[in-house]
């Protein structure tokens, strides 16, 4: 088992604290907006290795033996790469408006801009790699989001709603709104959704230019001047706090496409290639298939390739795709997605419980954001304190979690293996 240290994201719109006060780490007074715990080749974890008594990237290691470290069926299933990657996410602000691709997708995407003798660093390259990136997001605080589209018909309810308000206030309704109010009242895939309908919402949205912007700022200032917002407070309250930050942007607006949801402590949800997203607030746990492959669609001054993004996007709309934990006969509580590449555990143990088997399919990864554990398995043991992590080789199962010797304080810790 092998120590890590983990690399810090310092994007603009992470938290300067909340990273810091969970892990018990010093704040490094930067935006500390995603920490890293994985083998991806942008910022791979360091392990410690005792053997040699080295600092070795995580990467590095795996490449030495992948059979030894990954599992042979992880190795015939993904290659000889760690599948997953695991971020404490830390959103003080709110995330770009983005989705991710298919795996064909990604691999077709990445091939043709390295085809094209695009760098590897361009701001204009939408394909990091040629990986897909479905996710989830399990809320260590309460967690807002958006997620999703939502049927047509319930976005014309707040479209009207906000009709009904411009005709209160004697105010001229924006064409632009008049016009997604059209585009949302026919076409569809009858039982299965209003696919066409949002597309063509979205489309008006995305390529709209200047009069969107000005549509946006005169359902701001609507809202600014007292506007009852009835039974929409979650959705047009976002219009509002996402107008402050990207005045004008396409995603403002589009926003109202998608579903709002607000995820309570514990709660988690998942991400298929194809759902528009952003994360708004909050601190979590994220878990993906190994990738840094984003394409953007507003909420950012970042590149957004609208021809790619409308491709990517699965304009069909969605329940909120909750994850629910499953509780096995071992007693471990697993959120299991529907894909392979992984599986998170939440392991809570007080000084009264006994040790939690590990699930182990392949590698895995934990991280301790409270208290302290030590692992034990056949071969070896590791204590971890808050804040500490661990790469777990598929050659070390099993393990057992145990809360540390002569704690008196609860432990919680996160492992993730993969799904398979």
């Amino acid at each position: 088992m092998y120590q890590l240290e983990n690399v810090l994201r310092d994007y603009a719109w992470g938290s300067t604290t909340a990273i810091a006060a969970l892990l018990g780490r010093p704040e490094s007074g930067r935006p500390e907006a995603e920490l890293w715990i994985g083998a991806h080749s942008g910022s791979p974890s360091v392990a410690h290795v005792p053997e040699d008594g080295t600092d070795t990237p995580l990467d590095a290691l795996i490449s030495r033996d992948p059979e030894h470290f990954l599992g042979a069926d992880s190795v015939a299933r993904f290659g000889p790469r760690l599948p997953f990657l695991a971020k404490v996410l830390a959103a003080a602000e709110p995330l770009s408006l983005q989705v991710h691709p298919s795996l064909e997708q990604a691999r077709a995407g990445f091939a043709r801009e390295n085809d094209a003798g695009l760098p590897a660093d361009a701001a204009n390259r939408n394909y990091r790699d040629d990986n897909h990136k479905p996710e989830m997001i399990f809320a260590l605080t309460p967690f807002e989001a958006l997620c999703g589209f939502r049927p047509a018909a319930a976005t014309r309810r707040i479209l009207e709603h906000l009709v009904q308000s411009f005709g209160a206030a004697r105010i001229p309704v924006p064409v632009v709104l008049s016009g997604l109010l059209e585009d949302l009242s026919g076409g569809g895939d009858g039982e299965g959704g209003d696919s066409e309908a949002l597309q063509r919402a979205f489309r008006r949205l995305i390529t709209g230019g200047e009069d969107v912007a000005e549509a946006t700022s005169h359902v701001v200032s609507l809202l600014k001047s007292g506007a009852p917002l009835a039974s929409y407070q979650a959705e047009l309250s976002t219009v509002v706090n996402l107008d402050s930050k990207y005045p004008g942007d396409p995603g403002v607006l589009i926003s109202l496409l998608l579903n709002r949801i607000s995820l309570q402590p514990g709660e988690a949800v998942y991400l298929p290639a194809g759902n528009v997203h952003a994360y708004l607030h909050g601190l979590g746990v994220e878990v993906m298939a190994s990738s840094d492959n984003v394409l953007r669609g507003g909420l950012t001054p970042k590149f957004v390739d609208v021809p790619e993004l409308l491709r990517t996007i699965d304009f069909k709309p969605v329940a909120v795709p909750m994850l629910d934990a499953e509780r096995t006969v071992l007693d471990q509580e697993l959120f299991r997605p529907p894909f392979e590449e992984f599986q998170l555990q939440r392991i809570e143990l007080s000084p009264e419980d006994g040790p939690v088997p590990l699930a182990q399919s392949g590698a895995a990864v934990v991280i301790v954001v409270s208290g302290a554990v030590y692992l034990d398995s056949p071969k070896g043991d590791l204590e971890l304190g808050r804040g500490g992590s661990a790469f777990l080789p598929a050659a070390e199962a099993p393990v057992n979690v145990h809360l540390a010797a002569g704690s008196t304080e609860p432990a919680l810790a996160f492992a993730v293996t993969t799904g398979l």
